[in-house]
């Protein structure tokens, strides 16, 4: 994980209530977040047991449905 420099938005009773980040910092996590999200579907496919799609034919399957 990442370090990130943040900063707390904090209520009238010193709640923390949110976070401020460096947009550099805040990127970060959205990639981190990116690749988990590709994980998860990754393992989440190798889970369900159905049969592995060429990438040629998957993006032709997509494109497809787009229309």
């Amino acid at each position: 994980m990442p370090t990130v420099n943040e900063g707390y938005v904090v209520d009238e009773n010193g709640n923390r209530i949110g976070v401020i980040l460096p947009m550099e910092d805040y990127q970060k996590l959205m990639e981190e977040l990116e690749e988990l999200e590709s994980v998860r579907a990754y393992d989440a496919a190798k889970r369900s047991g159905d049969p592995a799609v060429p990438f040629d034919q998957a993006v032709r399957e997509i494109e497809q449905d787009r229309r």
